[in-house]
């Protein structure tokens, strides 16, 4: 169960990163509204969730679910689907790439938990914004053999609303553009790049600006990042791939 899991010495030293930084933080109850609690396996795979965890992501039909989910290979009963998946699956591309390296550090005895911002993904592939925190639970042999995450949702639509969802937004050559701009290429340098005119990269500029609905280069690479369009954490920039035509 969650409840004793939390209570416990392995989570007690894993609170956010604001409590490891000297504030005093209470730590999560499986019961507390709005937080959601998931714990992964070695492999990152969910195995058992709260019941905001399950109104987050599992599909409608399944996230009125309102006890813990044991493992499906574990239960007469059967979880809701969302138990027995990759929970890379359901963080949005653009922040995938960081937060699993950050898993992987843990995973191997690096650090002990992490905190993070985060953007998910509902079933019907809506994005939301939010804070996690991720712990290792030690096995026999001191090495993690499951994960605590736990999970809080931003505050309100306005910060969903900033996040696309997964969608095909932009062409190939419009990606490429981007790509340049959000890298500090003017315009003449882009078009010896992508072997176009300087009529024709300042064409798709305008369409880009016109699409994401900004007046400049600038706001354009600014709401790219913020939309997820733009992976965070690489250099040069890259266009996430779900967003290409």
């Amino acid at each position: 169960m969650f409840s004793a899991l939390v209570d416990s010495p392995h989570f007690s030293a894993g609170r956010s990163a604001a409590g490891a930084t000297g504030r005093r933080e209470e730590r999560p109850s499986s019961d507390q509204p709005g937080l959601c609690m998931a714990l992964l396996d070695s492999k990152l795979t969910i195995r058992q969730a709260n019941q905001d965890f399950f109104r987050h992501f599992a599909t409608p039909a399944e996230s009125s679910v309102d006890v813990l989910a044991a493992p499906p290979s574990e239960s007469a009963t059967t979880a809701p689907d969302v138990c027995g998946r990759k929970f890379r699956d359901l963080v949005h591309p653009s922040v995938r790439q960081p937060l699993m390296g950050q898993f992987e550090r843990l995973l191997k005895g690096r650090r002990d938990r992490f905190a993070a911002h985060v953007v998910a993904l509902r079933p019907t592939g809506d994005a939301f914004t939010g804070s996690l925190a991720a712990t290792a639970v030690s096995g026999a042999a001191h090495d993690p053999a499951s994960v605590l995450v736990v999970m809080r949702s931003g505050q309100g639509e306005e910060d969903d609303a900033v996040v696309a969802p997964r969608k095909k937004l932009l062409s190939e050559i419009d990606a490429r553009i981007l790509e340049g701009i959000a890298g500090g290429l003017s315009t003449i340098p882009l078009a010896s790049r992508l072997y176009l005119s300087r009529q024709g990269v300042e064409y798709h500029v305008t369409g880009l600006l016109r699409k994401l609905k900004v007046p400049n280069r600038a706001a354009l690479v600014s709401r790219a990042y913020a939309m997820g369009v733009l992976t965070v954490g690489t250099w040069p920039p890259r266009v996430v791939e779900d967003f290409i035509k």
